[in-house]
Order: structure tokens, then sequence, then C-alpha cells
């Protein structure tokens, strides 16, 4: 059975539609969640409990040293400003994607089966030769005009509103 993993961008203490991501991948029964940055404080992290977490950081997180203590608080791994997570054989890069040039050379480098990336606030899908480059979105209702995030199995992968 292919790995199921629930991913979220772009949440700027939007504490309420986190819960109801959160809730929505405790329902996927995900194997863990990605999340891509722009937490901004610790206490969203905390709303992860009970998920393994495995993030990186986004450009408007100030508190570096409160949310890697907010990911040892819950168990999850907090891997800095770049990550690459091996999901069953399919090797993800995680990346908040500040500079999108940055995000789409990871791509373009064919090193990765997915290149998962943030920031941008409203979703995109690329094939860039045998990657997939994903933009997932922002999570958060005042920020996207449709805030969402990723159910990834596999290479499969859907969009759902909250």
């Amino acid at each position: 059975m292919t790995m199921k993993i629930g991913v979220i961008s772009d949440t700027h203490d939007d504490f309420e539609n986190t819960k109801k991501a959160v809730e929505l991948f405790k329902n996927e029964n995900v194997d863990f969640a990605i999340h891509l940055g722009d937490y901004i404080s610790p206490p969203i992290v905390r709303l992860f409990k009970g998920l393994k977490l495995i993030g990186v950081f986004g450009n408007n997180d100030g508190y570096k040293h409160m949310l890697l203590r907010a990911f040892d608080e819950i168990g999850g791994e907090l891997k800095g400003d770049f990550a690459v997570v091996d999901a069953e054989g399919i090797k993800i890069a995680l990346y908040h994607g500040e500079f999108r040039e940055i995000s789409e050379a990871l791509a373009k480098s064919q090193s990765y089966d997915i290149v998962l990336t943030g920031h941008l606030h409203k979703s995109e899908i690329k094939e860039i030769g045998k990657t997939l480059w994903i933009s997932v979105g922002s999570a958060n209702r005042f920020l996207s005009e449709s805030p969402e995030v990723v159910i990834l199995e596999g290479r499969k992968f859907k969009f759902v509103k909250i």
C-alpha cells in the first residue's frame, strides 16, 4: 500500500483552518504530515499533536528556536530551510519557495520525484521532466481565495479545500 501524506503550507497563524486541516489529515489516515513553512508562531505547531509532522522554515518564521521547541514537544522534525523525505522510494524535496527559481531548479535537476513548495498562496502543478512540481497554496483563509491542502499518495495527489 502506498504511503499517504498530508501537505500544508502558509498557515500564518490561522488556527481555525489549521485545526480543520489536522482533522482532515487524521480522517484521511495520513502516515505523516508535511508543513512547508510560514507557521508564524509556535502554538500553531502544537495543533499537529497526534500526527507525525515534518517541516521546513518559511520566510516569515522568526522565532526559529521556539518553533524547534514546539516541534520537539509534539515529536515532530523541523528540518531547516530545505529537506528531502523518502516516502517508500519516492524522493520528495521540501522547500518553502521564497525563491521560485530555486524550487524550479530543484525540479529541473531531476534529482527528485516530487518537489513540494509553498509561499505563493495559490496552487499550481507542473511536470518538469520526470519531476512533479507542486505549489500547495495556503491554508490561511485570509491570504488565499481558496484555502486548501494536498493529500499525496505516491505520485497521485488531490487538493482539498478547507
